[in-house]
């Protein structure tokens, strides 16, 4: 008798980088790879929702609209919080996430401060949806660090849930 198979977990990939051709085709495909050889589904909304005319009216709320649909609806969300401060759209869906209690997963390969804190890299409140102790466990500085196995983020994907708390817990 075969095991049923499991649906792969998604995350939403909230980043800045679909705004700019360049950044689209040489910044967002590695990161895309990285969550997809964990075994990811990933939801990045430049592929799924911008495929809107722009020429029709109200084509800005629809895109929004279905983002945070996604956010809504993806097992938790993956954000690049790079900047100074990090992209405006990218703060609402990871506060959305957090208010959800989603999973919460920061990359950051920035190596500007934005900070009202000497402990966080960033704005205190975007690590309210990590643990207390050990929020380094969620934050990422650089791609091949995404693969880390003894991070969150792949015990979260392998389904090591025991080893993962939700947001904002701890």
């Amino acid at each position: 008798m075969t095991s049923p198979r499991r649906r792969a977990k998604t995350v939403y990939l909230a980043s800045p980088y679909g705004f700019s051709g360049q950044q689209r085709s040489l910044l967002l495909p590695p990161l895309v790879e990285a969550l997809e050889r964990l075994g990811l589904e990933v939801w990045e909304p430049f592929a799924r929702n911008n495929q809107v005319d722009r020429a029709e009216g109200g084509w800005a709320w629809r895109i929004g609209q279905a983002d945070l649909r996604d956010v809504r609806e993806s097992d938790a969300i993956v954000a690049v919080v790079n900047g100074v401060p990090p992209d405006e759209g990218v703060m609402v869906e990871l506060g959305v996430a957090i208010a959800l209690a989603k999973p919460t997963f920061l990359f950051r390969d920035d190596f500007r401060r934005a900070t009202d804190s000497e402990h966080y890299p960033l704005n205190l409140m975007l690590f309210t949806g990590l643990p207390r102790e050990g929020w380094r466990d969620w934050y990422y500085e650089s791609v091949e660090e995404l693969a880390d196995p003894a991070k969150a983020l792949a015990r979260w994907a392998r389904g090591d849930d025991a080893g993962v708390q939700r947001g904002g817990a701890g």
